[in-house]
């Protein structure tokens, strides 16, 4: 289940996502309207997290801005604005559910369930396939006939990542921005570590799908048939 989470209180947004992936969510994290107006658009995601006032775009805008493109995906309004009228401005807007801060971790992982259920357009597989490779989004599982691994949070998000995008270029650029956050003080050289970790990992599982790295251009997976 893949979440975009917008909001420009970072320490709030980055302890969210904690909980979040703690939970068995991908979560993509943007600080600003024009950031989460660019992954909602790009990406495939089962549910949208957009707090209002946010610097560049408020969160207002941007909803409108996404369906007037078609985007359907279930959107959940989250700010600090109370009003019944900022309620009513949300949910015409597009909106379809709204909570205020300050609020239990409880009721927004129900809220996220029920928006979830309900679901839009854009429907995410349980599952994906790649050759002979099955990534199990709910349980982390990454798995080859009848041998089967494990992945790390940030494994599995990598995985996820190029699994969903076969034929495009993972630059280590993209990963860094979509996984660690583009402000991290994570260097650089932590996606080569994850991707040393990964290739090990296929080989383990004897899949005949290779991590190949196109210099200075970033990764890709490949399968090639026996």
């Amino acid at each position: 289940m893949r979440l975009l989470l917008a909001d420009d209180e970072k320490e709030l947004t980055d302890a969210l996502a904690v909980i979040l992936n703690y939970n068995k969510y991908s979560v993509d994290t943007v600080y600003d309207g024009q950031d989460a107006l660019d992954y909602a658009l790009t990406g495939e995601y089962d549910g949208l997290i957009l707090d209002v006032m946010m610097p560049k775009m408020n969160g207002f805008d941007v909803l409108r801005e996404l369906r007037a493109s078609g985007i359907t995906t279930p959107v959940l309004m989250l700010t600090a604005k109370t009003q019944l009228q900022d309620k009513v401005e949300g949910l015409d807007a597009g909106a379809d559910d709204y909570l205020s801060k300050p609020f239990e971790t409880e009721e927004l992982l129900a809220r996220i369930r029920a928006m979830t259920r309900r679901g839009g357009t854009v429907f995410t597989p349980d599952v994906l396939k790649l050759g002979d490779l099955v990534l199990n989004r709910k349980t982390y599982e990454l798995s080859c006939g009848d041998q089967s691994v494990t992945l790390a949070n940030k494994e599995f998000q990598m995985m996820e990542m190029m699994m969903s995008n076969p034929q495009s270029v993972m630059s280590t650029e993209r990963f860094m921005d979509r996984i660690w956050g583009y402000d991290s003080e994570s260097e650089i050289n932590v996606v080569w570590a994850y991707i040393s970790y990964i290739r090990k990992k296929l080989q383990s599982l004897g899949s005949s799908v290779e991590l190949k790295a196109l210099r200075g251009r970033g990764y890709i997976l490949e399968y090639k048939e026996s």
